[in-house]
């Protein structure tokens, strides 16, 4: 036993955060407050410098929205449609679409957000739904450090710089998983929400299933229908074919045609079209890791003798590897794998090795902009290898296990 954890670094107090970790999470932080600070006052977020908005990912939600409020939501899918109203919000036209292809009960939130003057939707939106994640991170981590990890995440400023909804999507993964030994029902409240991206609750029916968590599946279950069945009440059955009609054309310009440079998607498959692989072998490496990550994480949660924050991290952290489509701004869900092993760290001691891999995970999040590489993807490659490497010695049996276990 000894031989195990010789390598380990204890805090000298459970309250103590390792210096390299709080400097590291000051530094990070100060960055990302000073490239939107920066973003602002050099006209590359909002507003270029003639005073025209820049085309990027919020125009969608809210021009959705102004269609919803004009009456005619099912539109909101058209694409040309979609483009002309795009056009009169920014004052300019752009190549290519920022096309809308959530599901109709996202329209709900982007009918609130057009209640709004652009600019203010744009920073509302950014701030308002940073809160819950602020919350889920302070939650999972147990202490006033996860605040500080929250804000020094470095796919923060990439989130709010194209106003996406990766601040949203972390807080309900977060919220499902900090809630589920304890507040069953409020864990599959956020897991039913989180139903605006299907993509992402691809592996939560079977892991529940694995680890007999009834409560939360049956609850999630409800709200993902309640809310469909309300969309379409005040939206129409029209919203919901067009979804339908307009989700294949959506999947076969970014997942076949590659309209969207493979540098920026962060998955296996988008790697393997990065570097001049055939649309088949990508396809066969996607369904070959998103099959081994399902087939683990349901023994992973079948088994009782591993710690649930660990058990938490890997499926955060699987979240990402099963799904072909995944930007950067989607990579805010592993500030929720890192979370709960910053957790586990502070309770059990950090691993040598830990805090220098956490610290290459930002540096790959960091450096996208300047490859344009699917360094996302590598980054959730190392999570995941920091989170076998916890629980490797679990599954192996009490006999190598660590001596305190995660809280």
């Amino acid at each position: 036993m000894a031989a195990l954890t010789s390598d380990i670094i204890r805090p000298a107090t459970k309250s103590a955060i390792p210096p390299a970790l709080l400097i590291g999470g000051l530094v990070l932080c100060a960055i990302n407050v000073a490239m939107l600070q920066n973003g602002f006052t050099a006209h590359w977020w909002i507003f270029d410098e003639n005073g025209l908005g820049i085309p990027t990912d919020f125009v969608n939600v809210w021009s959705a929205g102004r269609l919803v409020l004009d009456g005619h939501p099912a539109l909101a899918y058209d694409w040309d449609i979609q483009k002309q109203v795009q056009v009169a919000v920014l004052g300019q036209s752009y190549e290519g679409n920022f096309a809308w292809h959530y599901p109709p009960p996202f329209l709900f939130v982007a009918a609130t957000l057009a209640h709004f003057p652009y600019a203010v939707a744009y920073v509302g939106w950014a701030a308002v739904s940073f809160l819950p994640y602020l919350a889920a991170m302070r939650a999972i981590v147990g202490r006033w450090f996860g605040f500080l990890l929250a804000a020094a995440f470095p796919v923060v400023f990439t989130n709010t710089l194209v106003g996406q909804n990766g601040f949203l999507t972390a807080a309900l993964i977060g919220g499902t998983l900090v809630l589920m030994p304890k507040r069953p029902v409020l864990s599959g409240i956020c897991l039913g929400l989180l139903s605006y991206k299907p993509q992402y609750g691809l592996l939560f029916p079977l892991v529940l299933i694995a680890a007999a968590q009834w409560r939360v599946f049956l609850t999630a279950g409800f709200v993902a229908v309640l809310l469909a069945a309300l969309s379409w009440f005040v939206f129409g059955t029209e919203s919901w074919q067009a979804f339908v009609h307009w989700m294949p054309m959506f999947d076969k310009a970014f997942l076949v045609e590659g309209r969207a440079p493979w540098g920026k998607i962060q998955s296996i498959f988008a790697l393997t079209r990065y570097f001049g692989g055939p649309e088949t072998l990508a396809w066969v490496l996607q369904w070959m890791m998103s099959g081994a990550v399902a087939v683990l994480l349901v023994l992973l949660w079948r088994n009782r003798k591993i710690p649930y924050p660990l058990k938490a991290a890997a499926l955060a952290a699987g979240t990402l590897l099963v799904t072909p489509y995944l930007f950067l701004y989607d990579e805010m869900v592993l500030a929720i794998a890192v979370a709960f092993l910053v957790r586990v760290g502070l309770d059990e001691g950090f691993a040598r090795h830990e805090l220098p891999a956490l610290g290459l995970v930002a540096a790959l999040l960091m450096i996208y902009p300047l490859l344009g590489a699917p360094t996302g993807f590598a980054a959730t490659l190392v999570v995941a290898t920091l989170i076998g490497s916890r629980i490797g010695p679990w599954w192996r049996g009490p006999a190598s296990a660590p001596m305190v276990p995660a809280r």
